[in-house]
């Protein structure tokens, strides 16, 4: 079977998307695991497929799948991506654009400059939500991990921005140990979806660097929803103010929080790779 495929990036945190409207087809969990596989396969950190929509309030469903090919909640660079997709594909004209993911709407907007700013929805600090083992919200917690034979004691902010985030303020975030550590606390048994591990250091009030290690994929480029938490982390924190610049490995995210019922909004570039076609 002949599939067509986009390959896309958001600052390096890269897609291959797939039009299920007009030509659909199914694919299992191998499967998406031997495409993503950057020596054998396209190569990609998510799967992203435009699906036709399930309500009418919104104008697709979008669905995202790690490299291990396992479904996840929410994918903020490949929501920008989505955006461009489907009005360079000509699926859509609207402006925004209404997506339906597994857990909540988002509200995708193309700006002039050719950026795409998505509304992310409100973050969650309640451990239910998370999912987090803990009796009640808190603005930090500890857990004890183990990293090449030795115990560290973390101190992390945790949330959900749809999927699990724990955020960490460290003093220079090019010297942490963001791949031993992240996989360390994202397979914590407290937190039994995983989570995804942000490793923040403070610039000033308006701007950070931030690494994100990622479940399914390992640290990437770029991950949007990891640059909201941070946002939304060190605003809950009282570190940060409400317009944040985040300096990825990939490039520059924009993030606004006004907090209490406010949205958090994000902006930044999608990027078209190429079109091709593979033997499924």
């Amino acid at each position: 079977m002949l599939v067509s495929f986009t390959k896309m990036h958001g600052l390096g945190n890269d897609f291959m998307v797939l039009d299920q409207v007009t030509s659909p087809v199914q694919l299992t969990a191998q499967q998406i695991q031997q495409l993503a596989d950057r020596h054998f396969g396209v190569g990609f950190d998510q799967l992203l497929l435009v699906e036709p929509p399930a309500s009418a309030d919104v104008d697709f469903n979008y669905r995202i799948y790690n490299a291990d090919g396992i479904e996840v909640e929410h994918c903020g660079n490949g929501a920008r991506c989505f955006a461009r997709y489907v009005h360079d594909n000509g699926l859509t004209t609207s402006n925004p654009i209404r997506v339906k993911t597994v857990n909540r709407v988002l509200e995708l907007i193309l700006e002039e400059d050719g950026q795409v700013t998505v509304d992310m929805g409100r973050p969650s600090f309640d451990p239910a939500d998370i999912p987090l083992k803990a009796a009640h919200p808190a603005p930090l917690y500890q857990r004890r991990v183990t990293v090449g034979g030795i115990g560290h004691d973390l101190e992390f902010s945790a949330l959900s921005m749809g999927n699990p985030h724990a955020v960490l303020v460290v003093d220079d975030v090019d010297s942490f140990p963001v791949g031993p550590v992240g996989s360390a606390l994202g397979s914590h048994a407290d937190f039994p979806e995983g989570v995804n591990v942000g490793f923040m250091e403070l610039q000033d009030r308006n701007r950070v660097k931030l690494r994100v290690y990622e479940r399914g994929a390992g640290e990437t480029l770029a991950c949007g929803t990891g640059a909201c938490a941070a946002v939304a982390a060190g605003c809950h924190r009282g570190l940060l103010d409400g317009k944040v610049t985040l300096q990825l490995r990939g490039g520059e995210l924009t993030v606004s929080w006004q907090q209490g019922d406010s949205p958090i909004l994000m902006t930044g570039p999608a990027t078209t790779v190429f079109q091709g076609r593979l033997e499924l």
